[in-house]
């Protein structure tokens, strides 16, 4: 009998089991493109992608090199029938665009073609969240991904840059092990910036409690991906809806990770500047880092446009609001924090404050990925798969333990 699997119900099935490579490979030397490498392979898993990024890698010098090579990438594997592959790719491309780059749109919009291609009827409900938080008004992007008989629901959200659809695989994974998933969009990602022009908030109780009165949930299990490690403390601290929350991965000071290749001295002058409102300084600083650093180049205006702000000054004043040291000391819920050994973005020295600063949570459970299992770098990107089983193991001892108490 001939089989009846087809290419998304095979991945869907694939990503229910957990099945994500494991290994955090040495692809680029310069360690940002590296790890966007890392970040999208380990999404995909099929060994011919690390073989063509490998062999790419050597024309890659900049981010125009960056772009030119993985369109080119897209469009060969869209040719050969790799969808999957042909989309990350299509994401990897857009990723280092300039906001104004003619291409842009185009390869979002490859992107997410080929995501829905692959996985097909298996990608959840769409639903659109109404949204108002002073002149800000639109629609945050929501999918709700429902399980037979479910344990709680957990409710999802990115962080500075990722796309939900990057994420299909994490949330087939958690309905399969009995979860209720909400994923979302809010302010200054995916689809509310791109669509609904939704700048970025550090106040995420307001795109969360949209979310849940829009569903109608409580007692639900909040968990933030990378700059949403901030978020989530900061919306638990306010929202008495989330009884459960998950920083995937911590990230305590984000203005201290942006400014974190300068020496301490520096990072508290610019601190200080911003504070005291030195604009036109801030600004000459700026460009005369950005002229000579690739990164900053492309990610101060980057940043800017997910802010709605206007110059970095701007930018830098924004960001030092995405911060937890404020309102960690009211968050009162069950907390899982995640970290790598070796991030990059984001210093160890953030895990053992967003620890210690936690102090009214009715308990803390902190968790350390290494080398060892291919998990140390940001997000677990090399190992997404155990960052996955200690998010659903953690939750259902905590469910366990909530229910033999009552």
């Amino acid at each position: 009998m001939a089989s009846t699997s087809t290419p998304a119900t095979d991945r869907a099935t694939a990503a229910a089991a957990g099945a994500f490579p494991v290994g955090y490979h040495h692809l680029h030397p310069d360690v940002s493109m590296n790890f966007q490498m890392n970040r999208w392979y380990s999404w995909v898993g099929e060994a011919e992608m690390l073989e063509e990024m490998r062999a790419a890698a050597p024309r890659i010098l900049s981010y125009a090199d960056w772009k030119k090579e993985f369109l080119a990438l897209a469009e060969n594997a869209a040719r050969n029938g790799h969808r999957l592959r042909a989309g990350y790719y299509w994401r990897s491309a857009e990723f280092f665009m300039a906001a104004g780059d003619p291409d842009r749109k185009a390869a979002r919009r490859a992107f997410l073609e080929a995501i829905e291609s692959v996985y097909g009827s298996t990608i959840g409900d769409r639903h659109f969240v109404p949204y108002r938080d002073g002149a800000a008004s639109g629609m945050l992007p929501a999918w709700r991904f429902k399980a037979a008989n479910p344990k709680c629901t957990i409710v999802w959200f990115g962080g500075f840059d990722s796309y939900l659809e990057e994420m299909i695989a994490t949330f087939l994974y958690l309905q399969a092990h009995g979860y209720d998933v909400i994923a979302f969009e809010g302010p200054g990602q995916g689809g509310a910036l791109e669509e609904a022009g939704l700048p970025m908030t550090p106040h995420w109780q307001k795109p969360v409690a949209a979310v849940l009165d829009h569903f109608g949930v409580a007692d639900v299990a909040l968990v933030g991906l990378s700059l949403g490690g901030c978020l989530v403390i900061r919306a638990a601290a306010f929202e008495p809806r989330v009884r459960y929350v998950v920083a995937y991965d911590i990230l305590s000071d984000f203005f201290d990770v942006n400014v974190r290749q300068l020496k301490p001295a520096i990072r508290l002058l610019a601190r200080m500047l911003v504070r005291t409102g030195a604009a036109p300084v801030v600004n000459a600083v700026m460009a005369k880092v950005a002229s000579g650093n690739p990164v900053a180049q492309w990610g101060v205006p980057h940043g800017m446009r997910v802010t709605g702000t206007q110059s970095p000054f701007e930018y830098m004043k924004a960001i030092a609001s995405f911060r937890t040291a404020d309102v960690s000391a009211q968050v009162r819920q069950h907390v899982l924090l995640l970290a790598g050994s070796e991030d990059h973005y984001v210093p160890i020295e953030q895990w053992h404050e967003q620890i210690r600063t936690l102090v009214h949570a009715r308990s803390v459970t902190a968790r350390l990925f290494t080398s060892a299992e291919g998990a140390q770098n940001h997000c677990q990107a090399g190992n997404y798969g155990l960052a996955l089983r200690t998010i659903a193991c953690w939750l259902d001892g905590m469910l366990q333990q909530d229910a033999a108490a009552t």
